[in-house]
């Protein structure tokens, strides 16, 4: 059923770890951690300069026109001042000092955009590579492709405070084997046992569990057998049952950040974007292929009013913890092979909405890649003067999977899946790598 890595598909089995096809080309990183702004941070006011938004604040010139989803007025200025940083001399703006610090392990994107200015469609184009429901999502087509680390542990990781349902489409594994879905985990609480639900059994011990276990296993492969090995559902179980059972033991010490020293909790902070950062550490350093961390439930980053009051806590929220992520997996020598990606589903306008306010922007907006084999200290493609929309080396969302999937050593031409009679991908027909932002 699967085209896989070209024509290496995974294996169905019961055994404990999934097998690990090999990658198409030496990868430059071997797993990422995704920092999802969920909402839409706007450019300029972290690492876009644009004066001309001061210079022509309240007007509406050509180039600053474009059709958005609401009305808006005239240009609004940002306030914040922009230095250059590190040896690179890479822009940034006086609201992540910390951050900054590190501006030579970033790779700016300038020049991103999308295909829609509503939420729901842009935010699975950024997560399942199309605004259609029920494909693949991003993580699942890794897990699917590379296979997994740790058999203890999920290949794919969701940290998302709150209960987003209406979310659970961004993680789905759609019509690729079952086991390759996104594990949804609430971090809003701290103890791995409130976490997790069912993490441990108060009826049974470890050894009457595996028993148990055991002979379900054993008819659930039976009926496998006698379905030809097909059904893909049943054998995501299987696994998932297999995976699960482990992880009592693994989760534990995987999800506790309260077991890290407290001079490194301090480092990262103590909000809850701030404890994913460092849980997402956790899990990577363990061979978890691919975790996202949300900031939020909803959108916060959806600013259509006192758009600066809330950018200022926005990234004093976001500063401290990415600063420490790198820093962090810099000191323990994984940021080389560590890809992080950080930002939302499509920009916000340069235009003001409700007078202190800016709308949904899918013309431009800017993301950063950090670590994982891309060129630091590097702004790559433009936006235009008031950055409304890419401009120079533009990079739709395909260009960003084909490129991430790049850096995993991945063509994403050949990671397809067959199903409904046709050749499914990531990218669909679409995507180019950039090779000035490969280190």
């Amino acid at each position: 059923m699967g085209g896989g890595l070209g024509s290496i598909g995974l294996a169905s089995s019961l055994a404990a770890a999934d097998i690990i096809p090999s990658a198409h080309f030496a990868p430059k990183a071997k797993r990422i951690i995704h920092l999802f702004m969920n909402g839409g941070p706007f450019g300029p006011d972290y690492f876009d300069p644009k004066p001309t938004l001061t210079r022509f604040a309240g007007q509406k010139p050509n180039g600053a026109d474009l059709r958005t989803e609401r009305p808006t007025g005239g240009l609004l200025a940002s306030p914040y001042a922009y230095a250059q940083h590190g040896q690179s001399g890479l822009d940034i703006s006086e609201l992540l000092p910390n951050l900054a610090r590190y501006a030579d392990d970033l790779c700016v994107l300038r020049s991103c955009h999308t295909d829609n200015p509503n939420h729901g469609p842009a935010l699975l184009l950024m997560n399942n590579g199309t605004m259609t429901e029920r494909v693949p999502s991003m993580g699942s087509w890794l897990s699917y492709g590379l296979g997994n680390e740790n058999a203890n542990l999920p290949s794919f990781v969701v940290l998302c405070p709150g209960k987003p349902v209406r979310f659970s489409v961004l993680w789905s594994s759609a019509f690729l084997p079952a086991q390759h879905q996104g594990v949804y985990i609430n971090h809003s609480q701290l103890d791995p046992k409130q976490m997790i639900p069912w993490l441990t059994n108060s009826r049974l011990n470890p050894k009457e569990q595996r028993r148990q276990l055991d002979l379900m296993q054993a008819l659930n492969a039976e009926h496998l057998a006698a379905r030809g090995h097909a059904d893909g559902m049943l054998n995501g179980r299987i696994q998932a049952m297999e995976t699960a059972f482990r992880m009592q033991s693994a989760a534990t010490d995987a999800f506790d950040v309260q077991l890290e020293p407290q001079k490194t909790r301090e480092i990262y902070g103590s909000s809850h974007f701030s404890n994913g950062c460092l849980m997402a550490r956790r899990l990577v350093e363990r061979g978890v292929r691919f975790v996202q961390v949300y900031y939020g439930n909803g959108q916060p980053w959806d600013t259509h009013s006192n758009h600066d009051t809330s950018t200022r806590k926005l990234a004093a929220d976001i500063d401290r913890p990415i600063a420490a992520l790198i820093g962090d997996l810099k000191q323990r020598g994984m940021l080389d092979d560590t890809l992080i990606v950080w930002g939302g589903e499509f920009g916000r306008t340069p235009v003001s909405e409700n007078g202190n306010g800016r709308d949904h922007n899918p013309h431009g907006f800017c993301m950063f890649f950090a670590g994982g084999g891309v060129r630091g200290g590097t702004a790559y493609g433009q936006s235009d003067e008031f950055g409304f929309k890419a401009a120079v080396d533009k990079m739709h969302i395909h260009d960003i999977h084909a490129t991430i999937l790049h850096l995993l050593g991945i063509d994403h031409e050949k990671l397809t899946y067959r199903y409904a009679g046709r050749d499914y991908r990531l990218t669909d027909v679409h995507g180019r790598v950039p090779r000035a932002i490969v280190g």
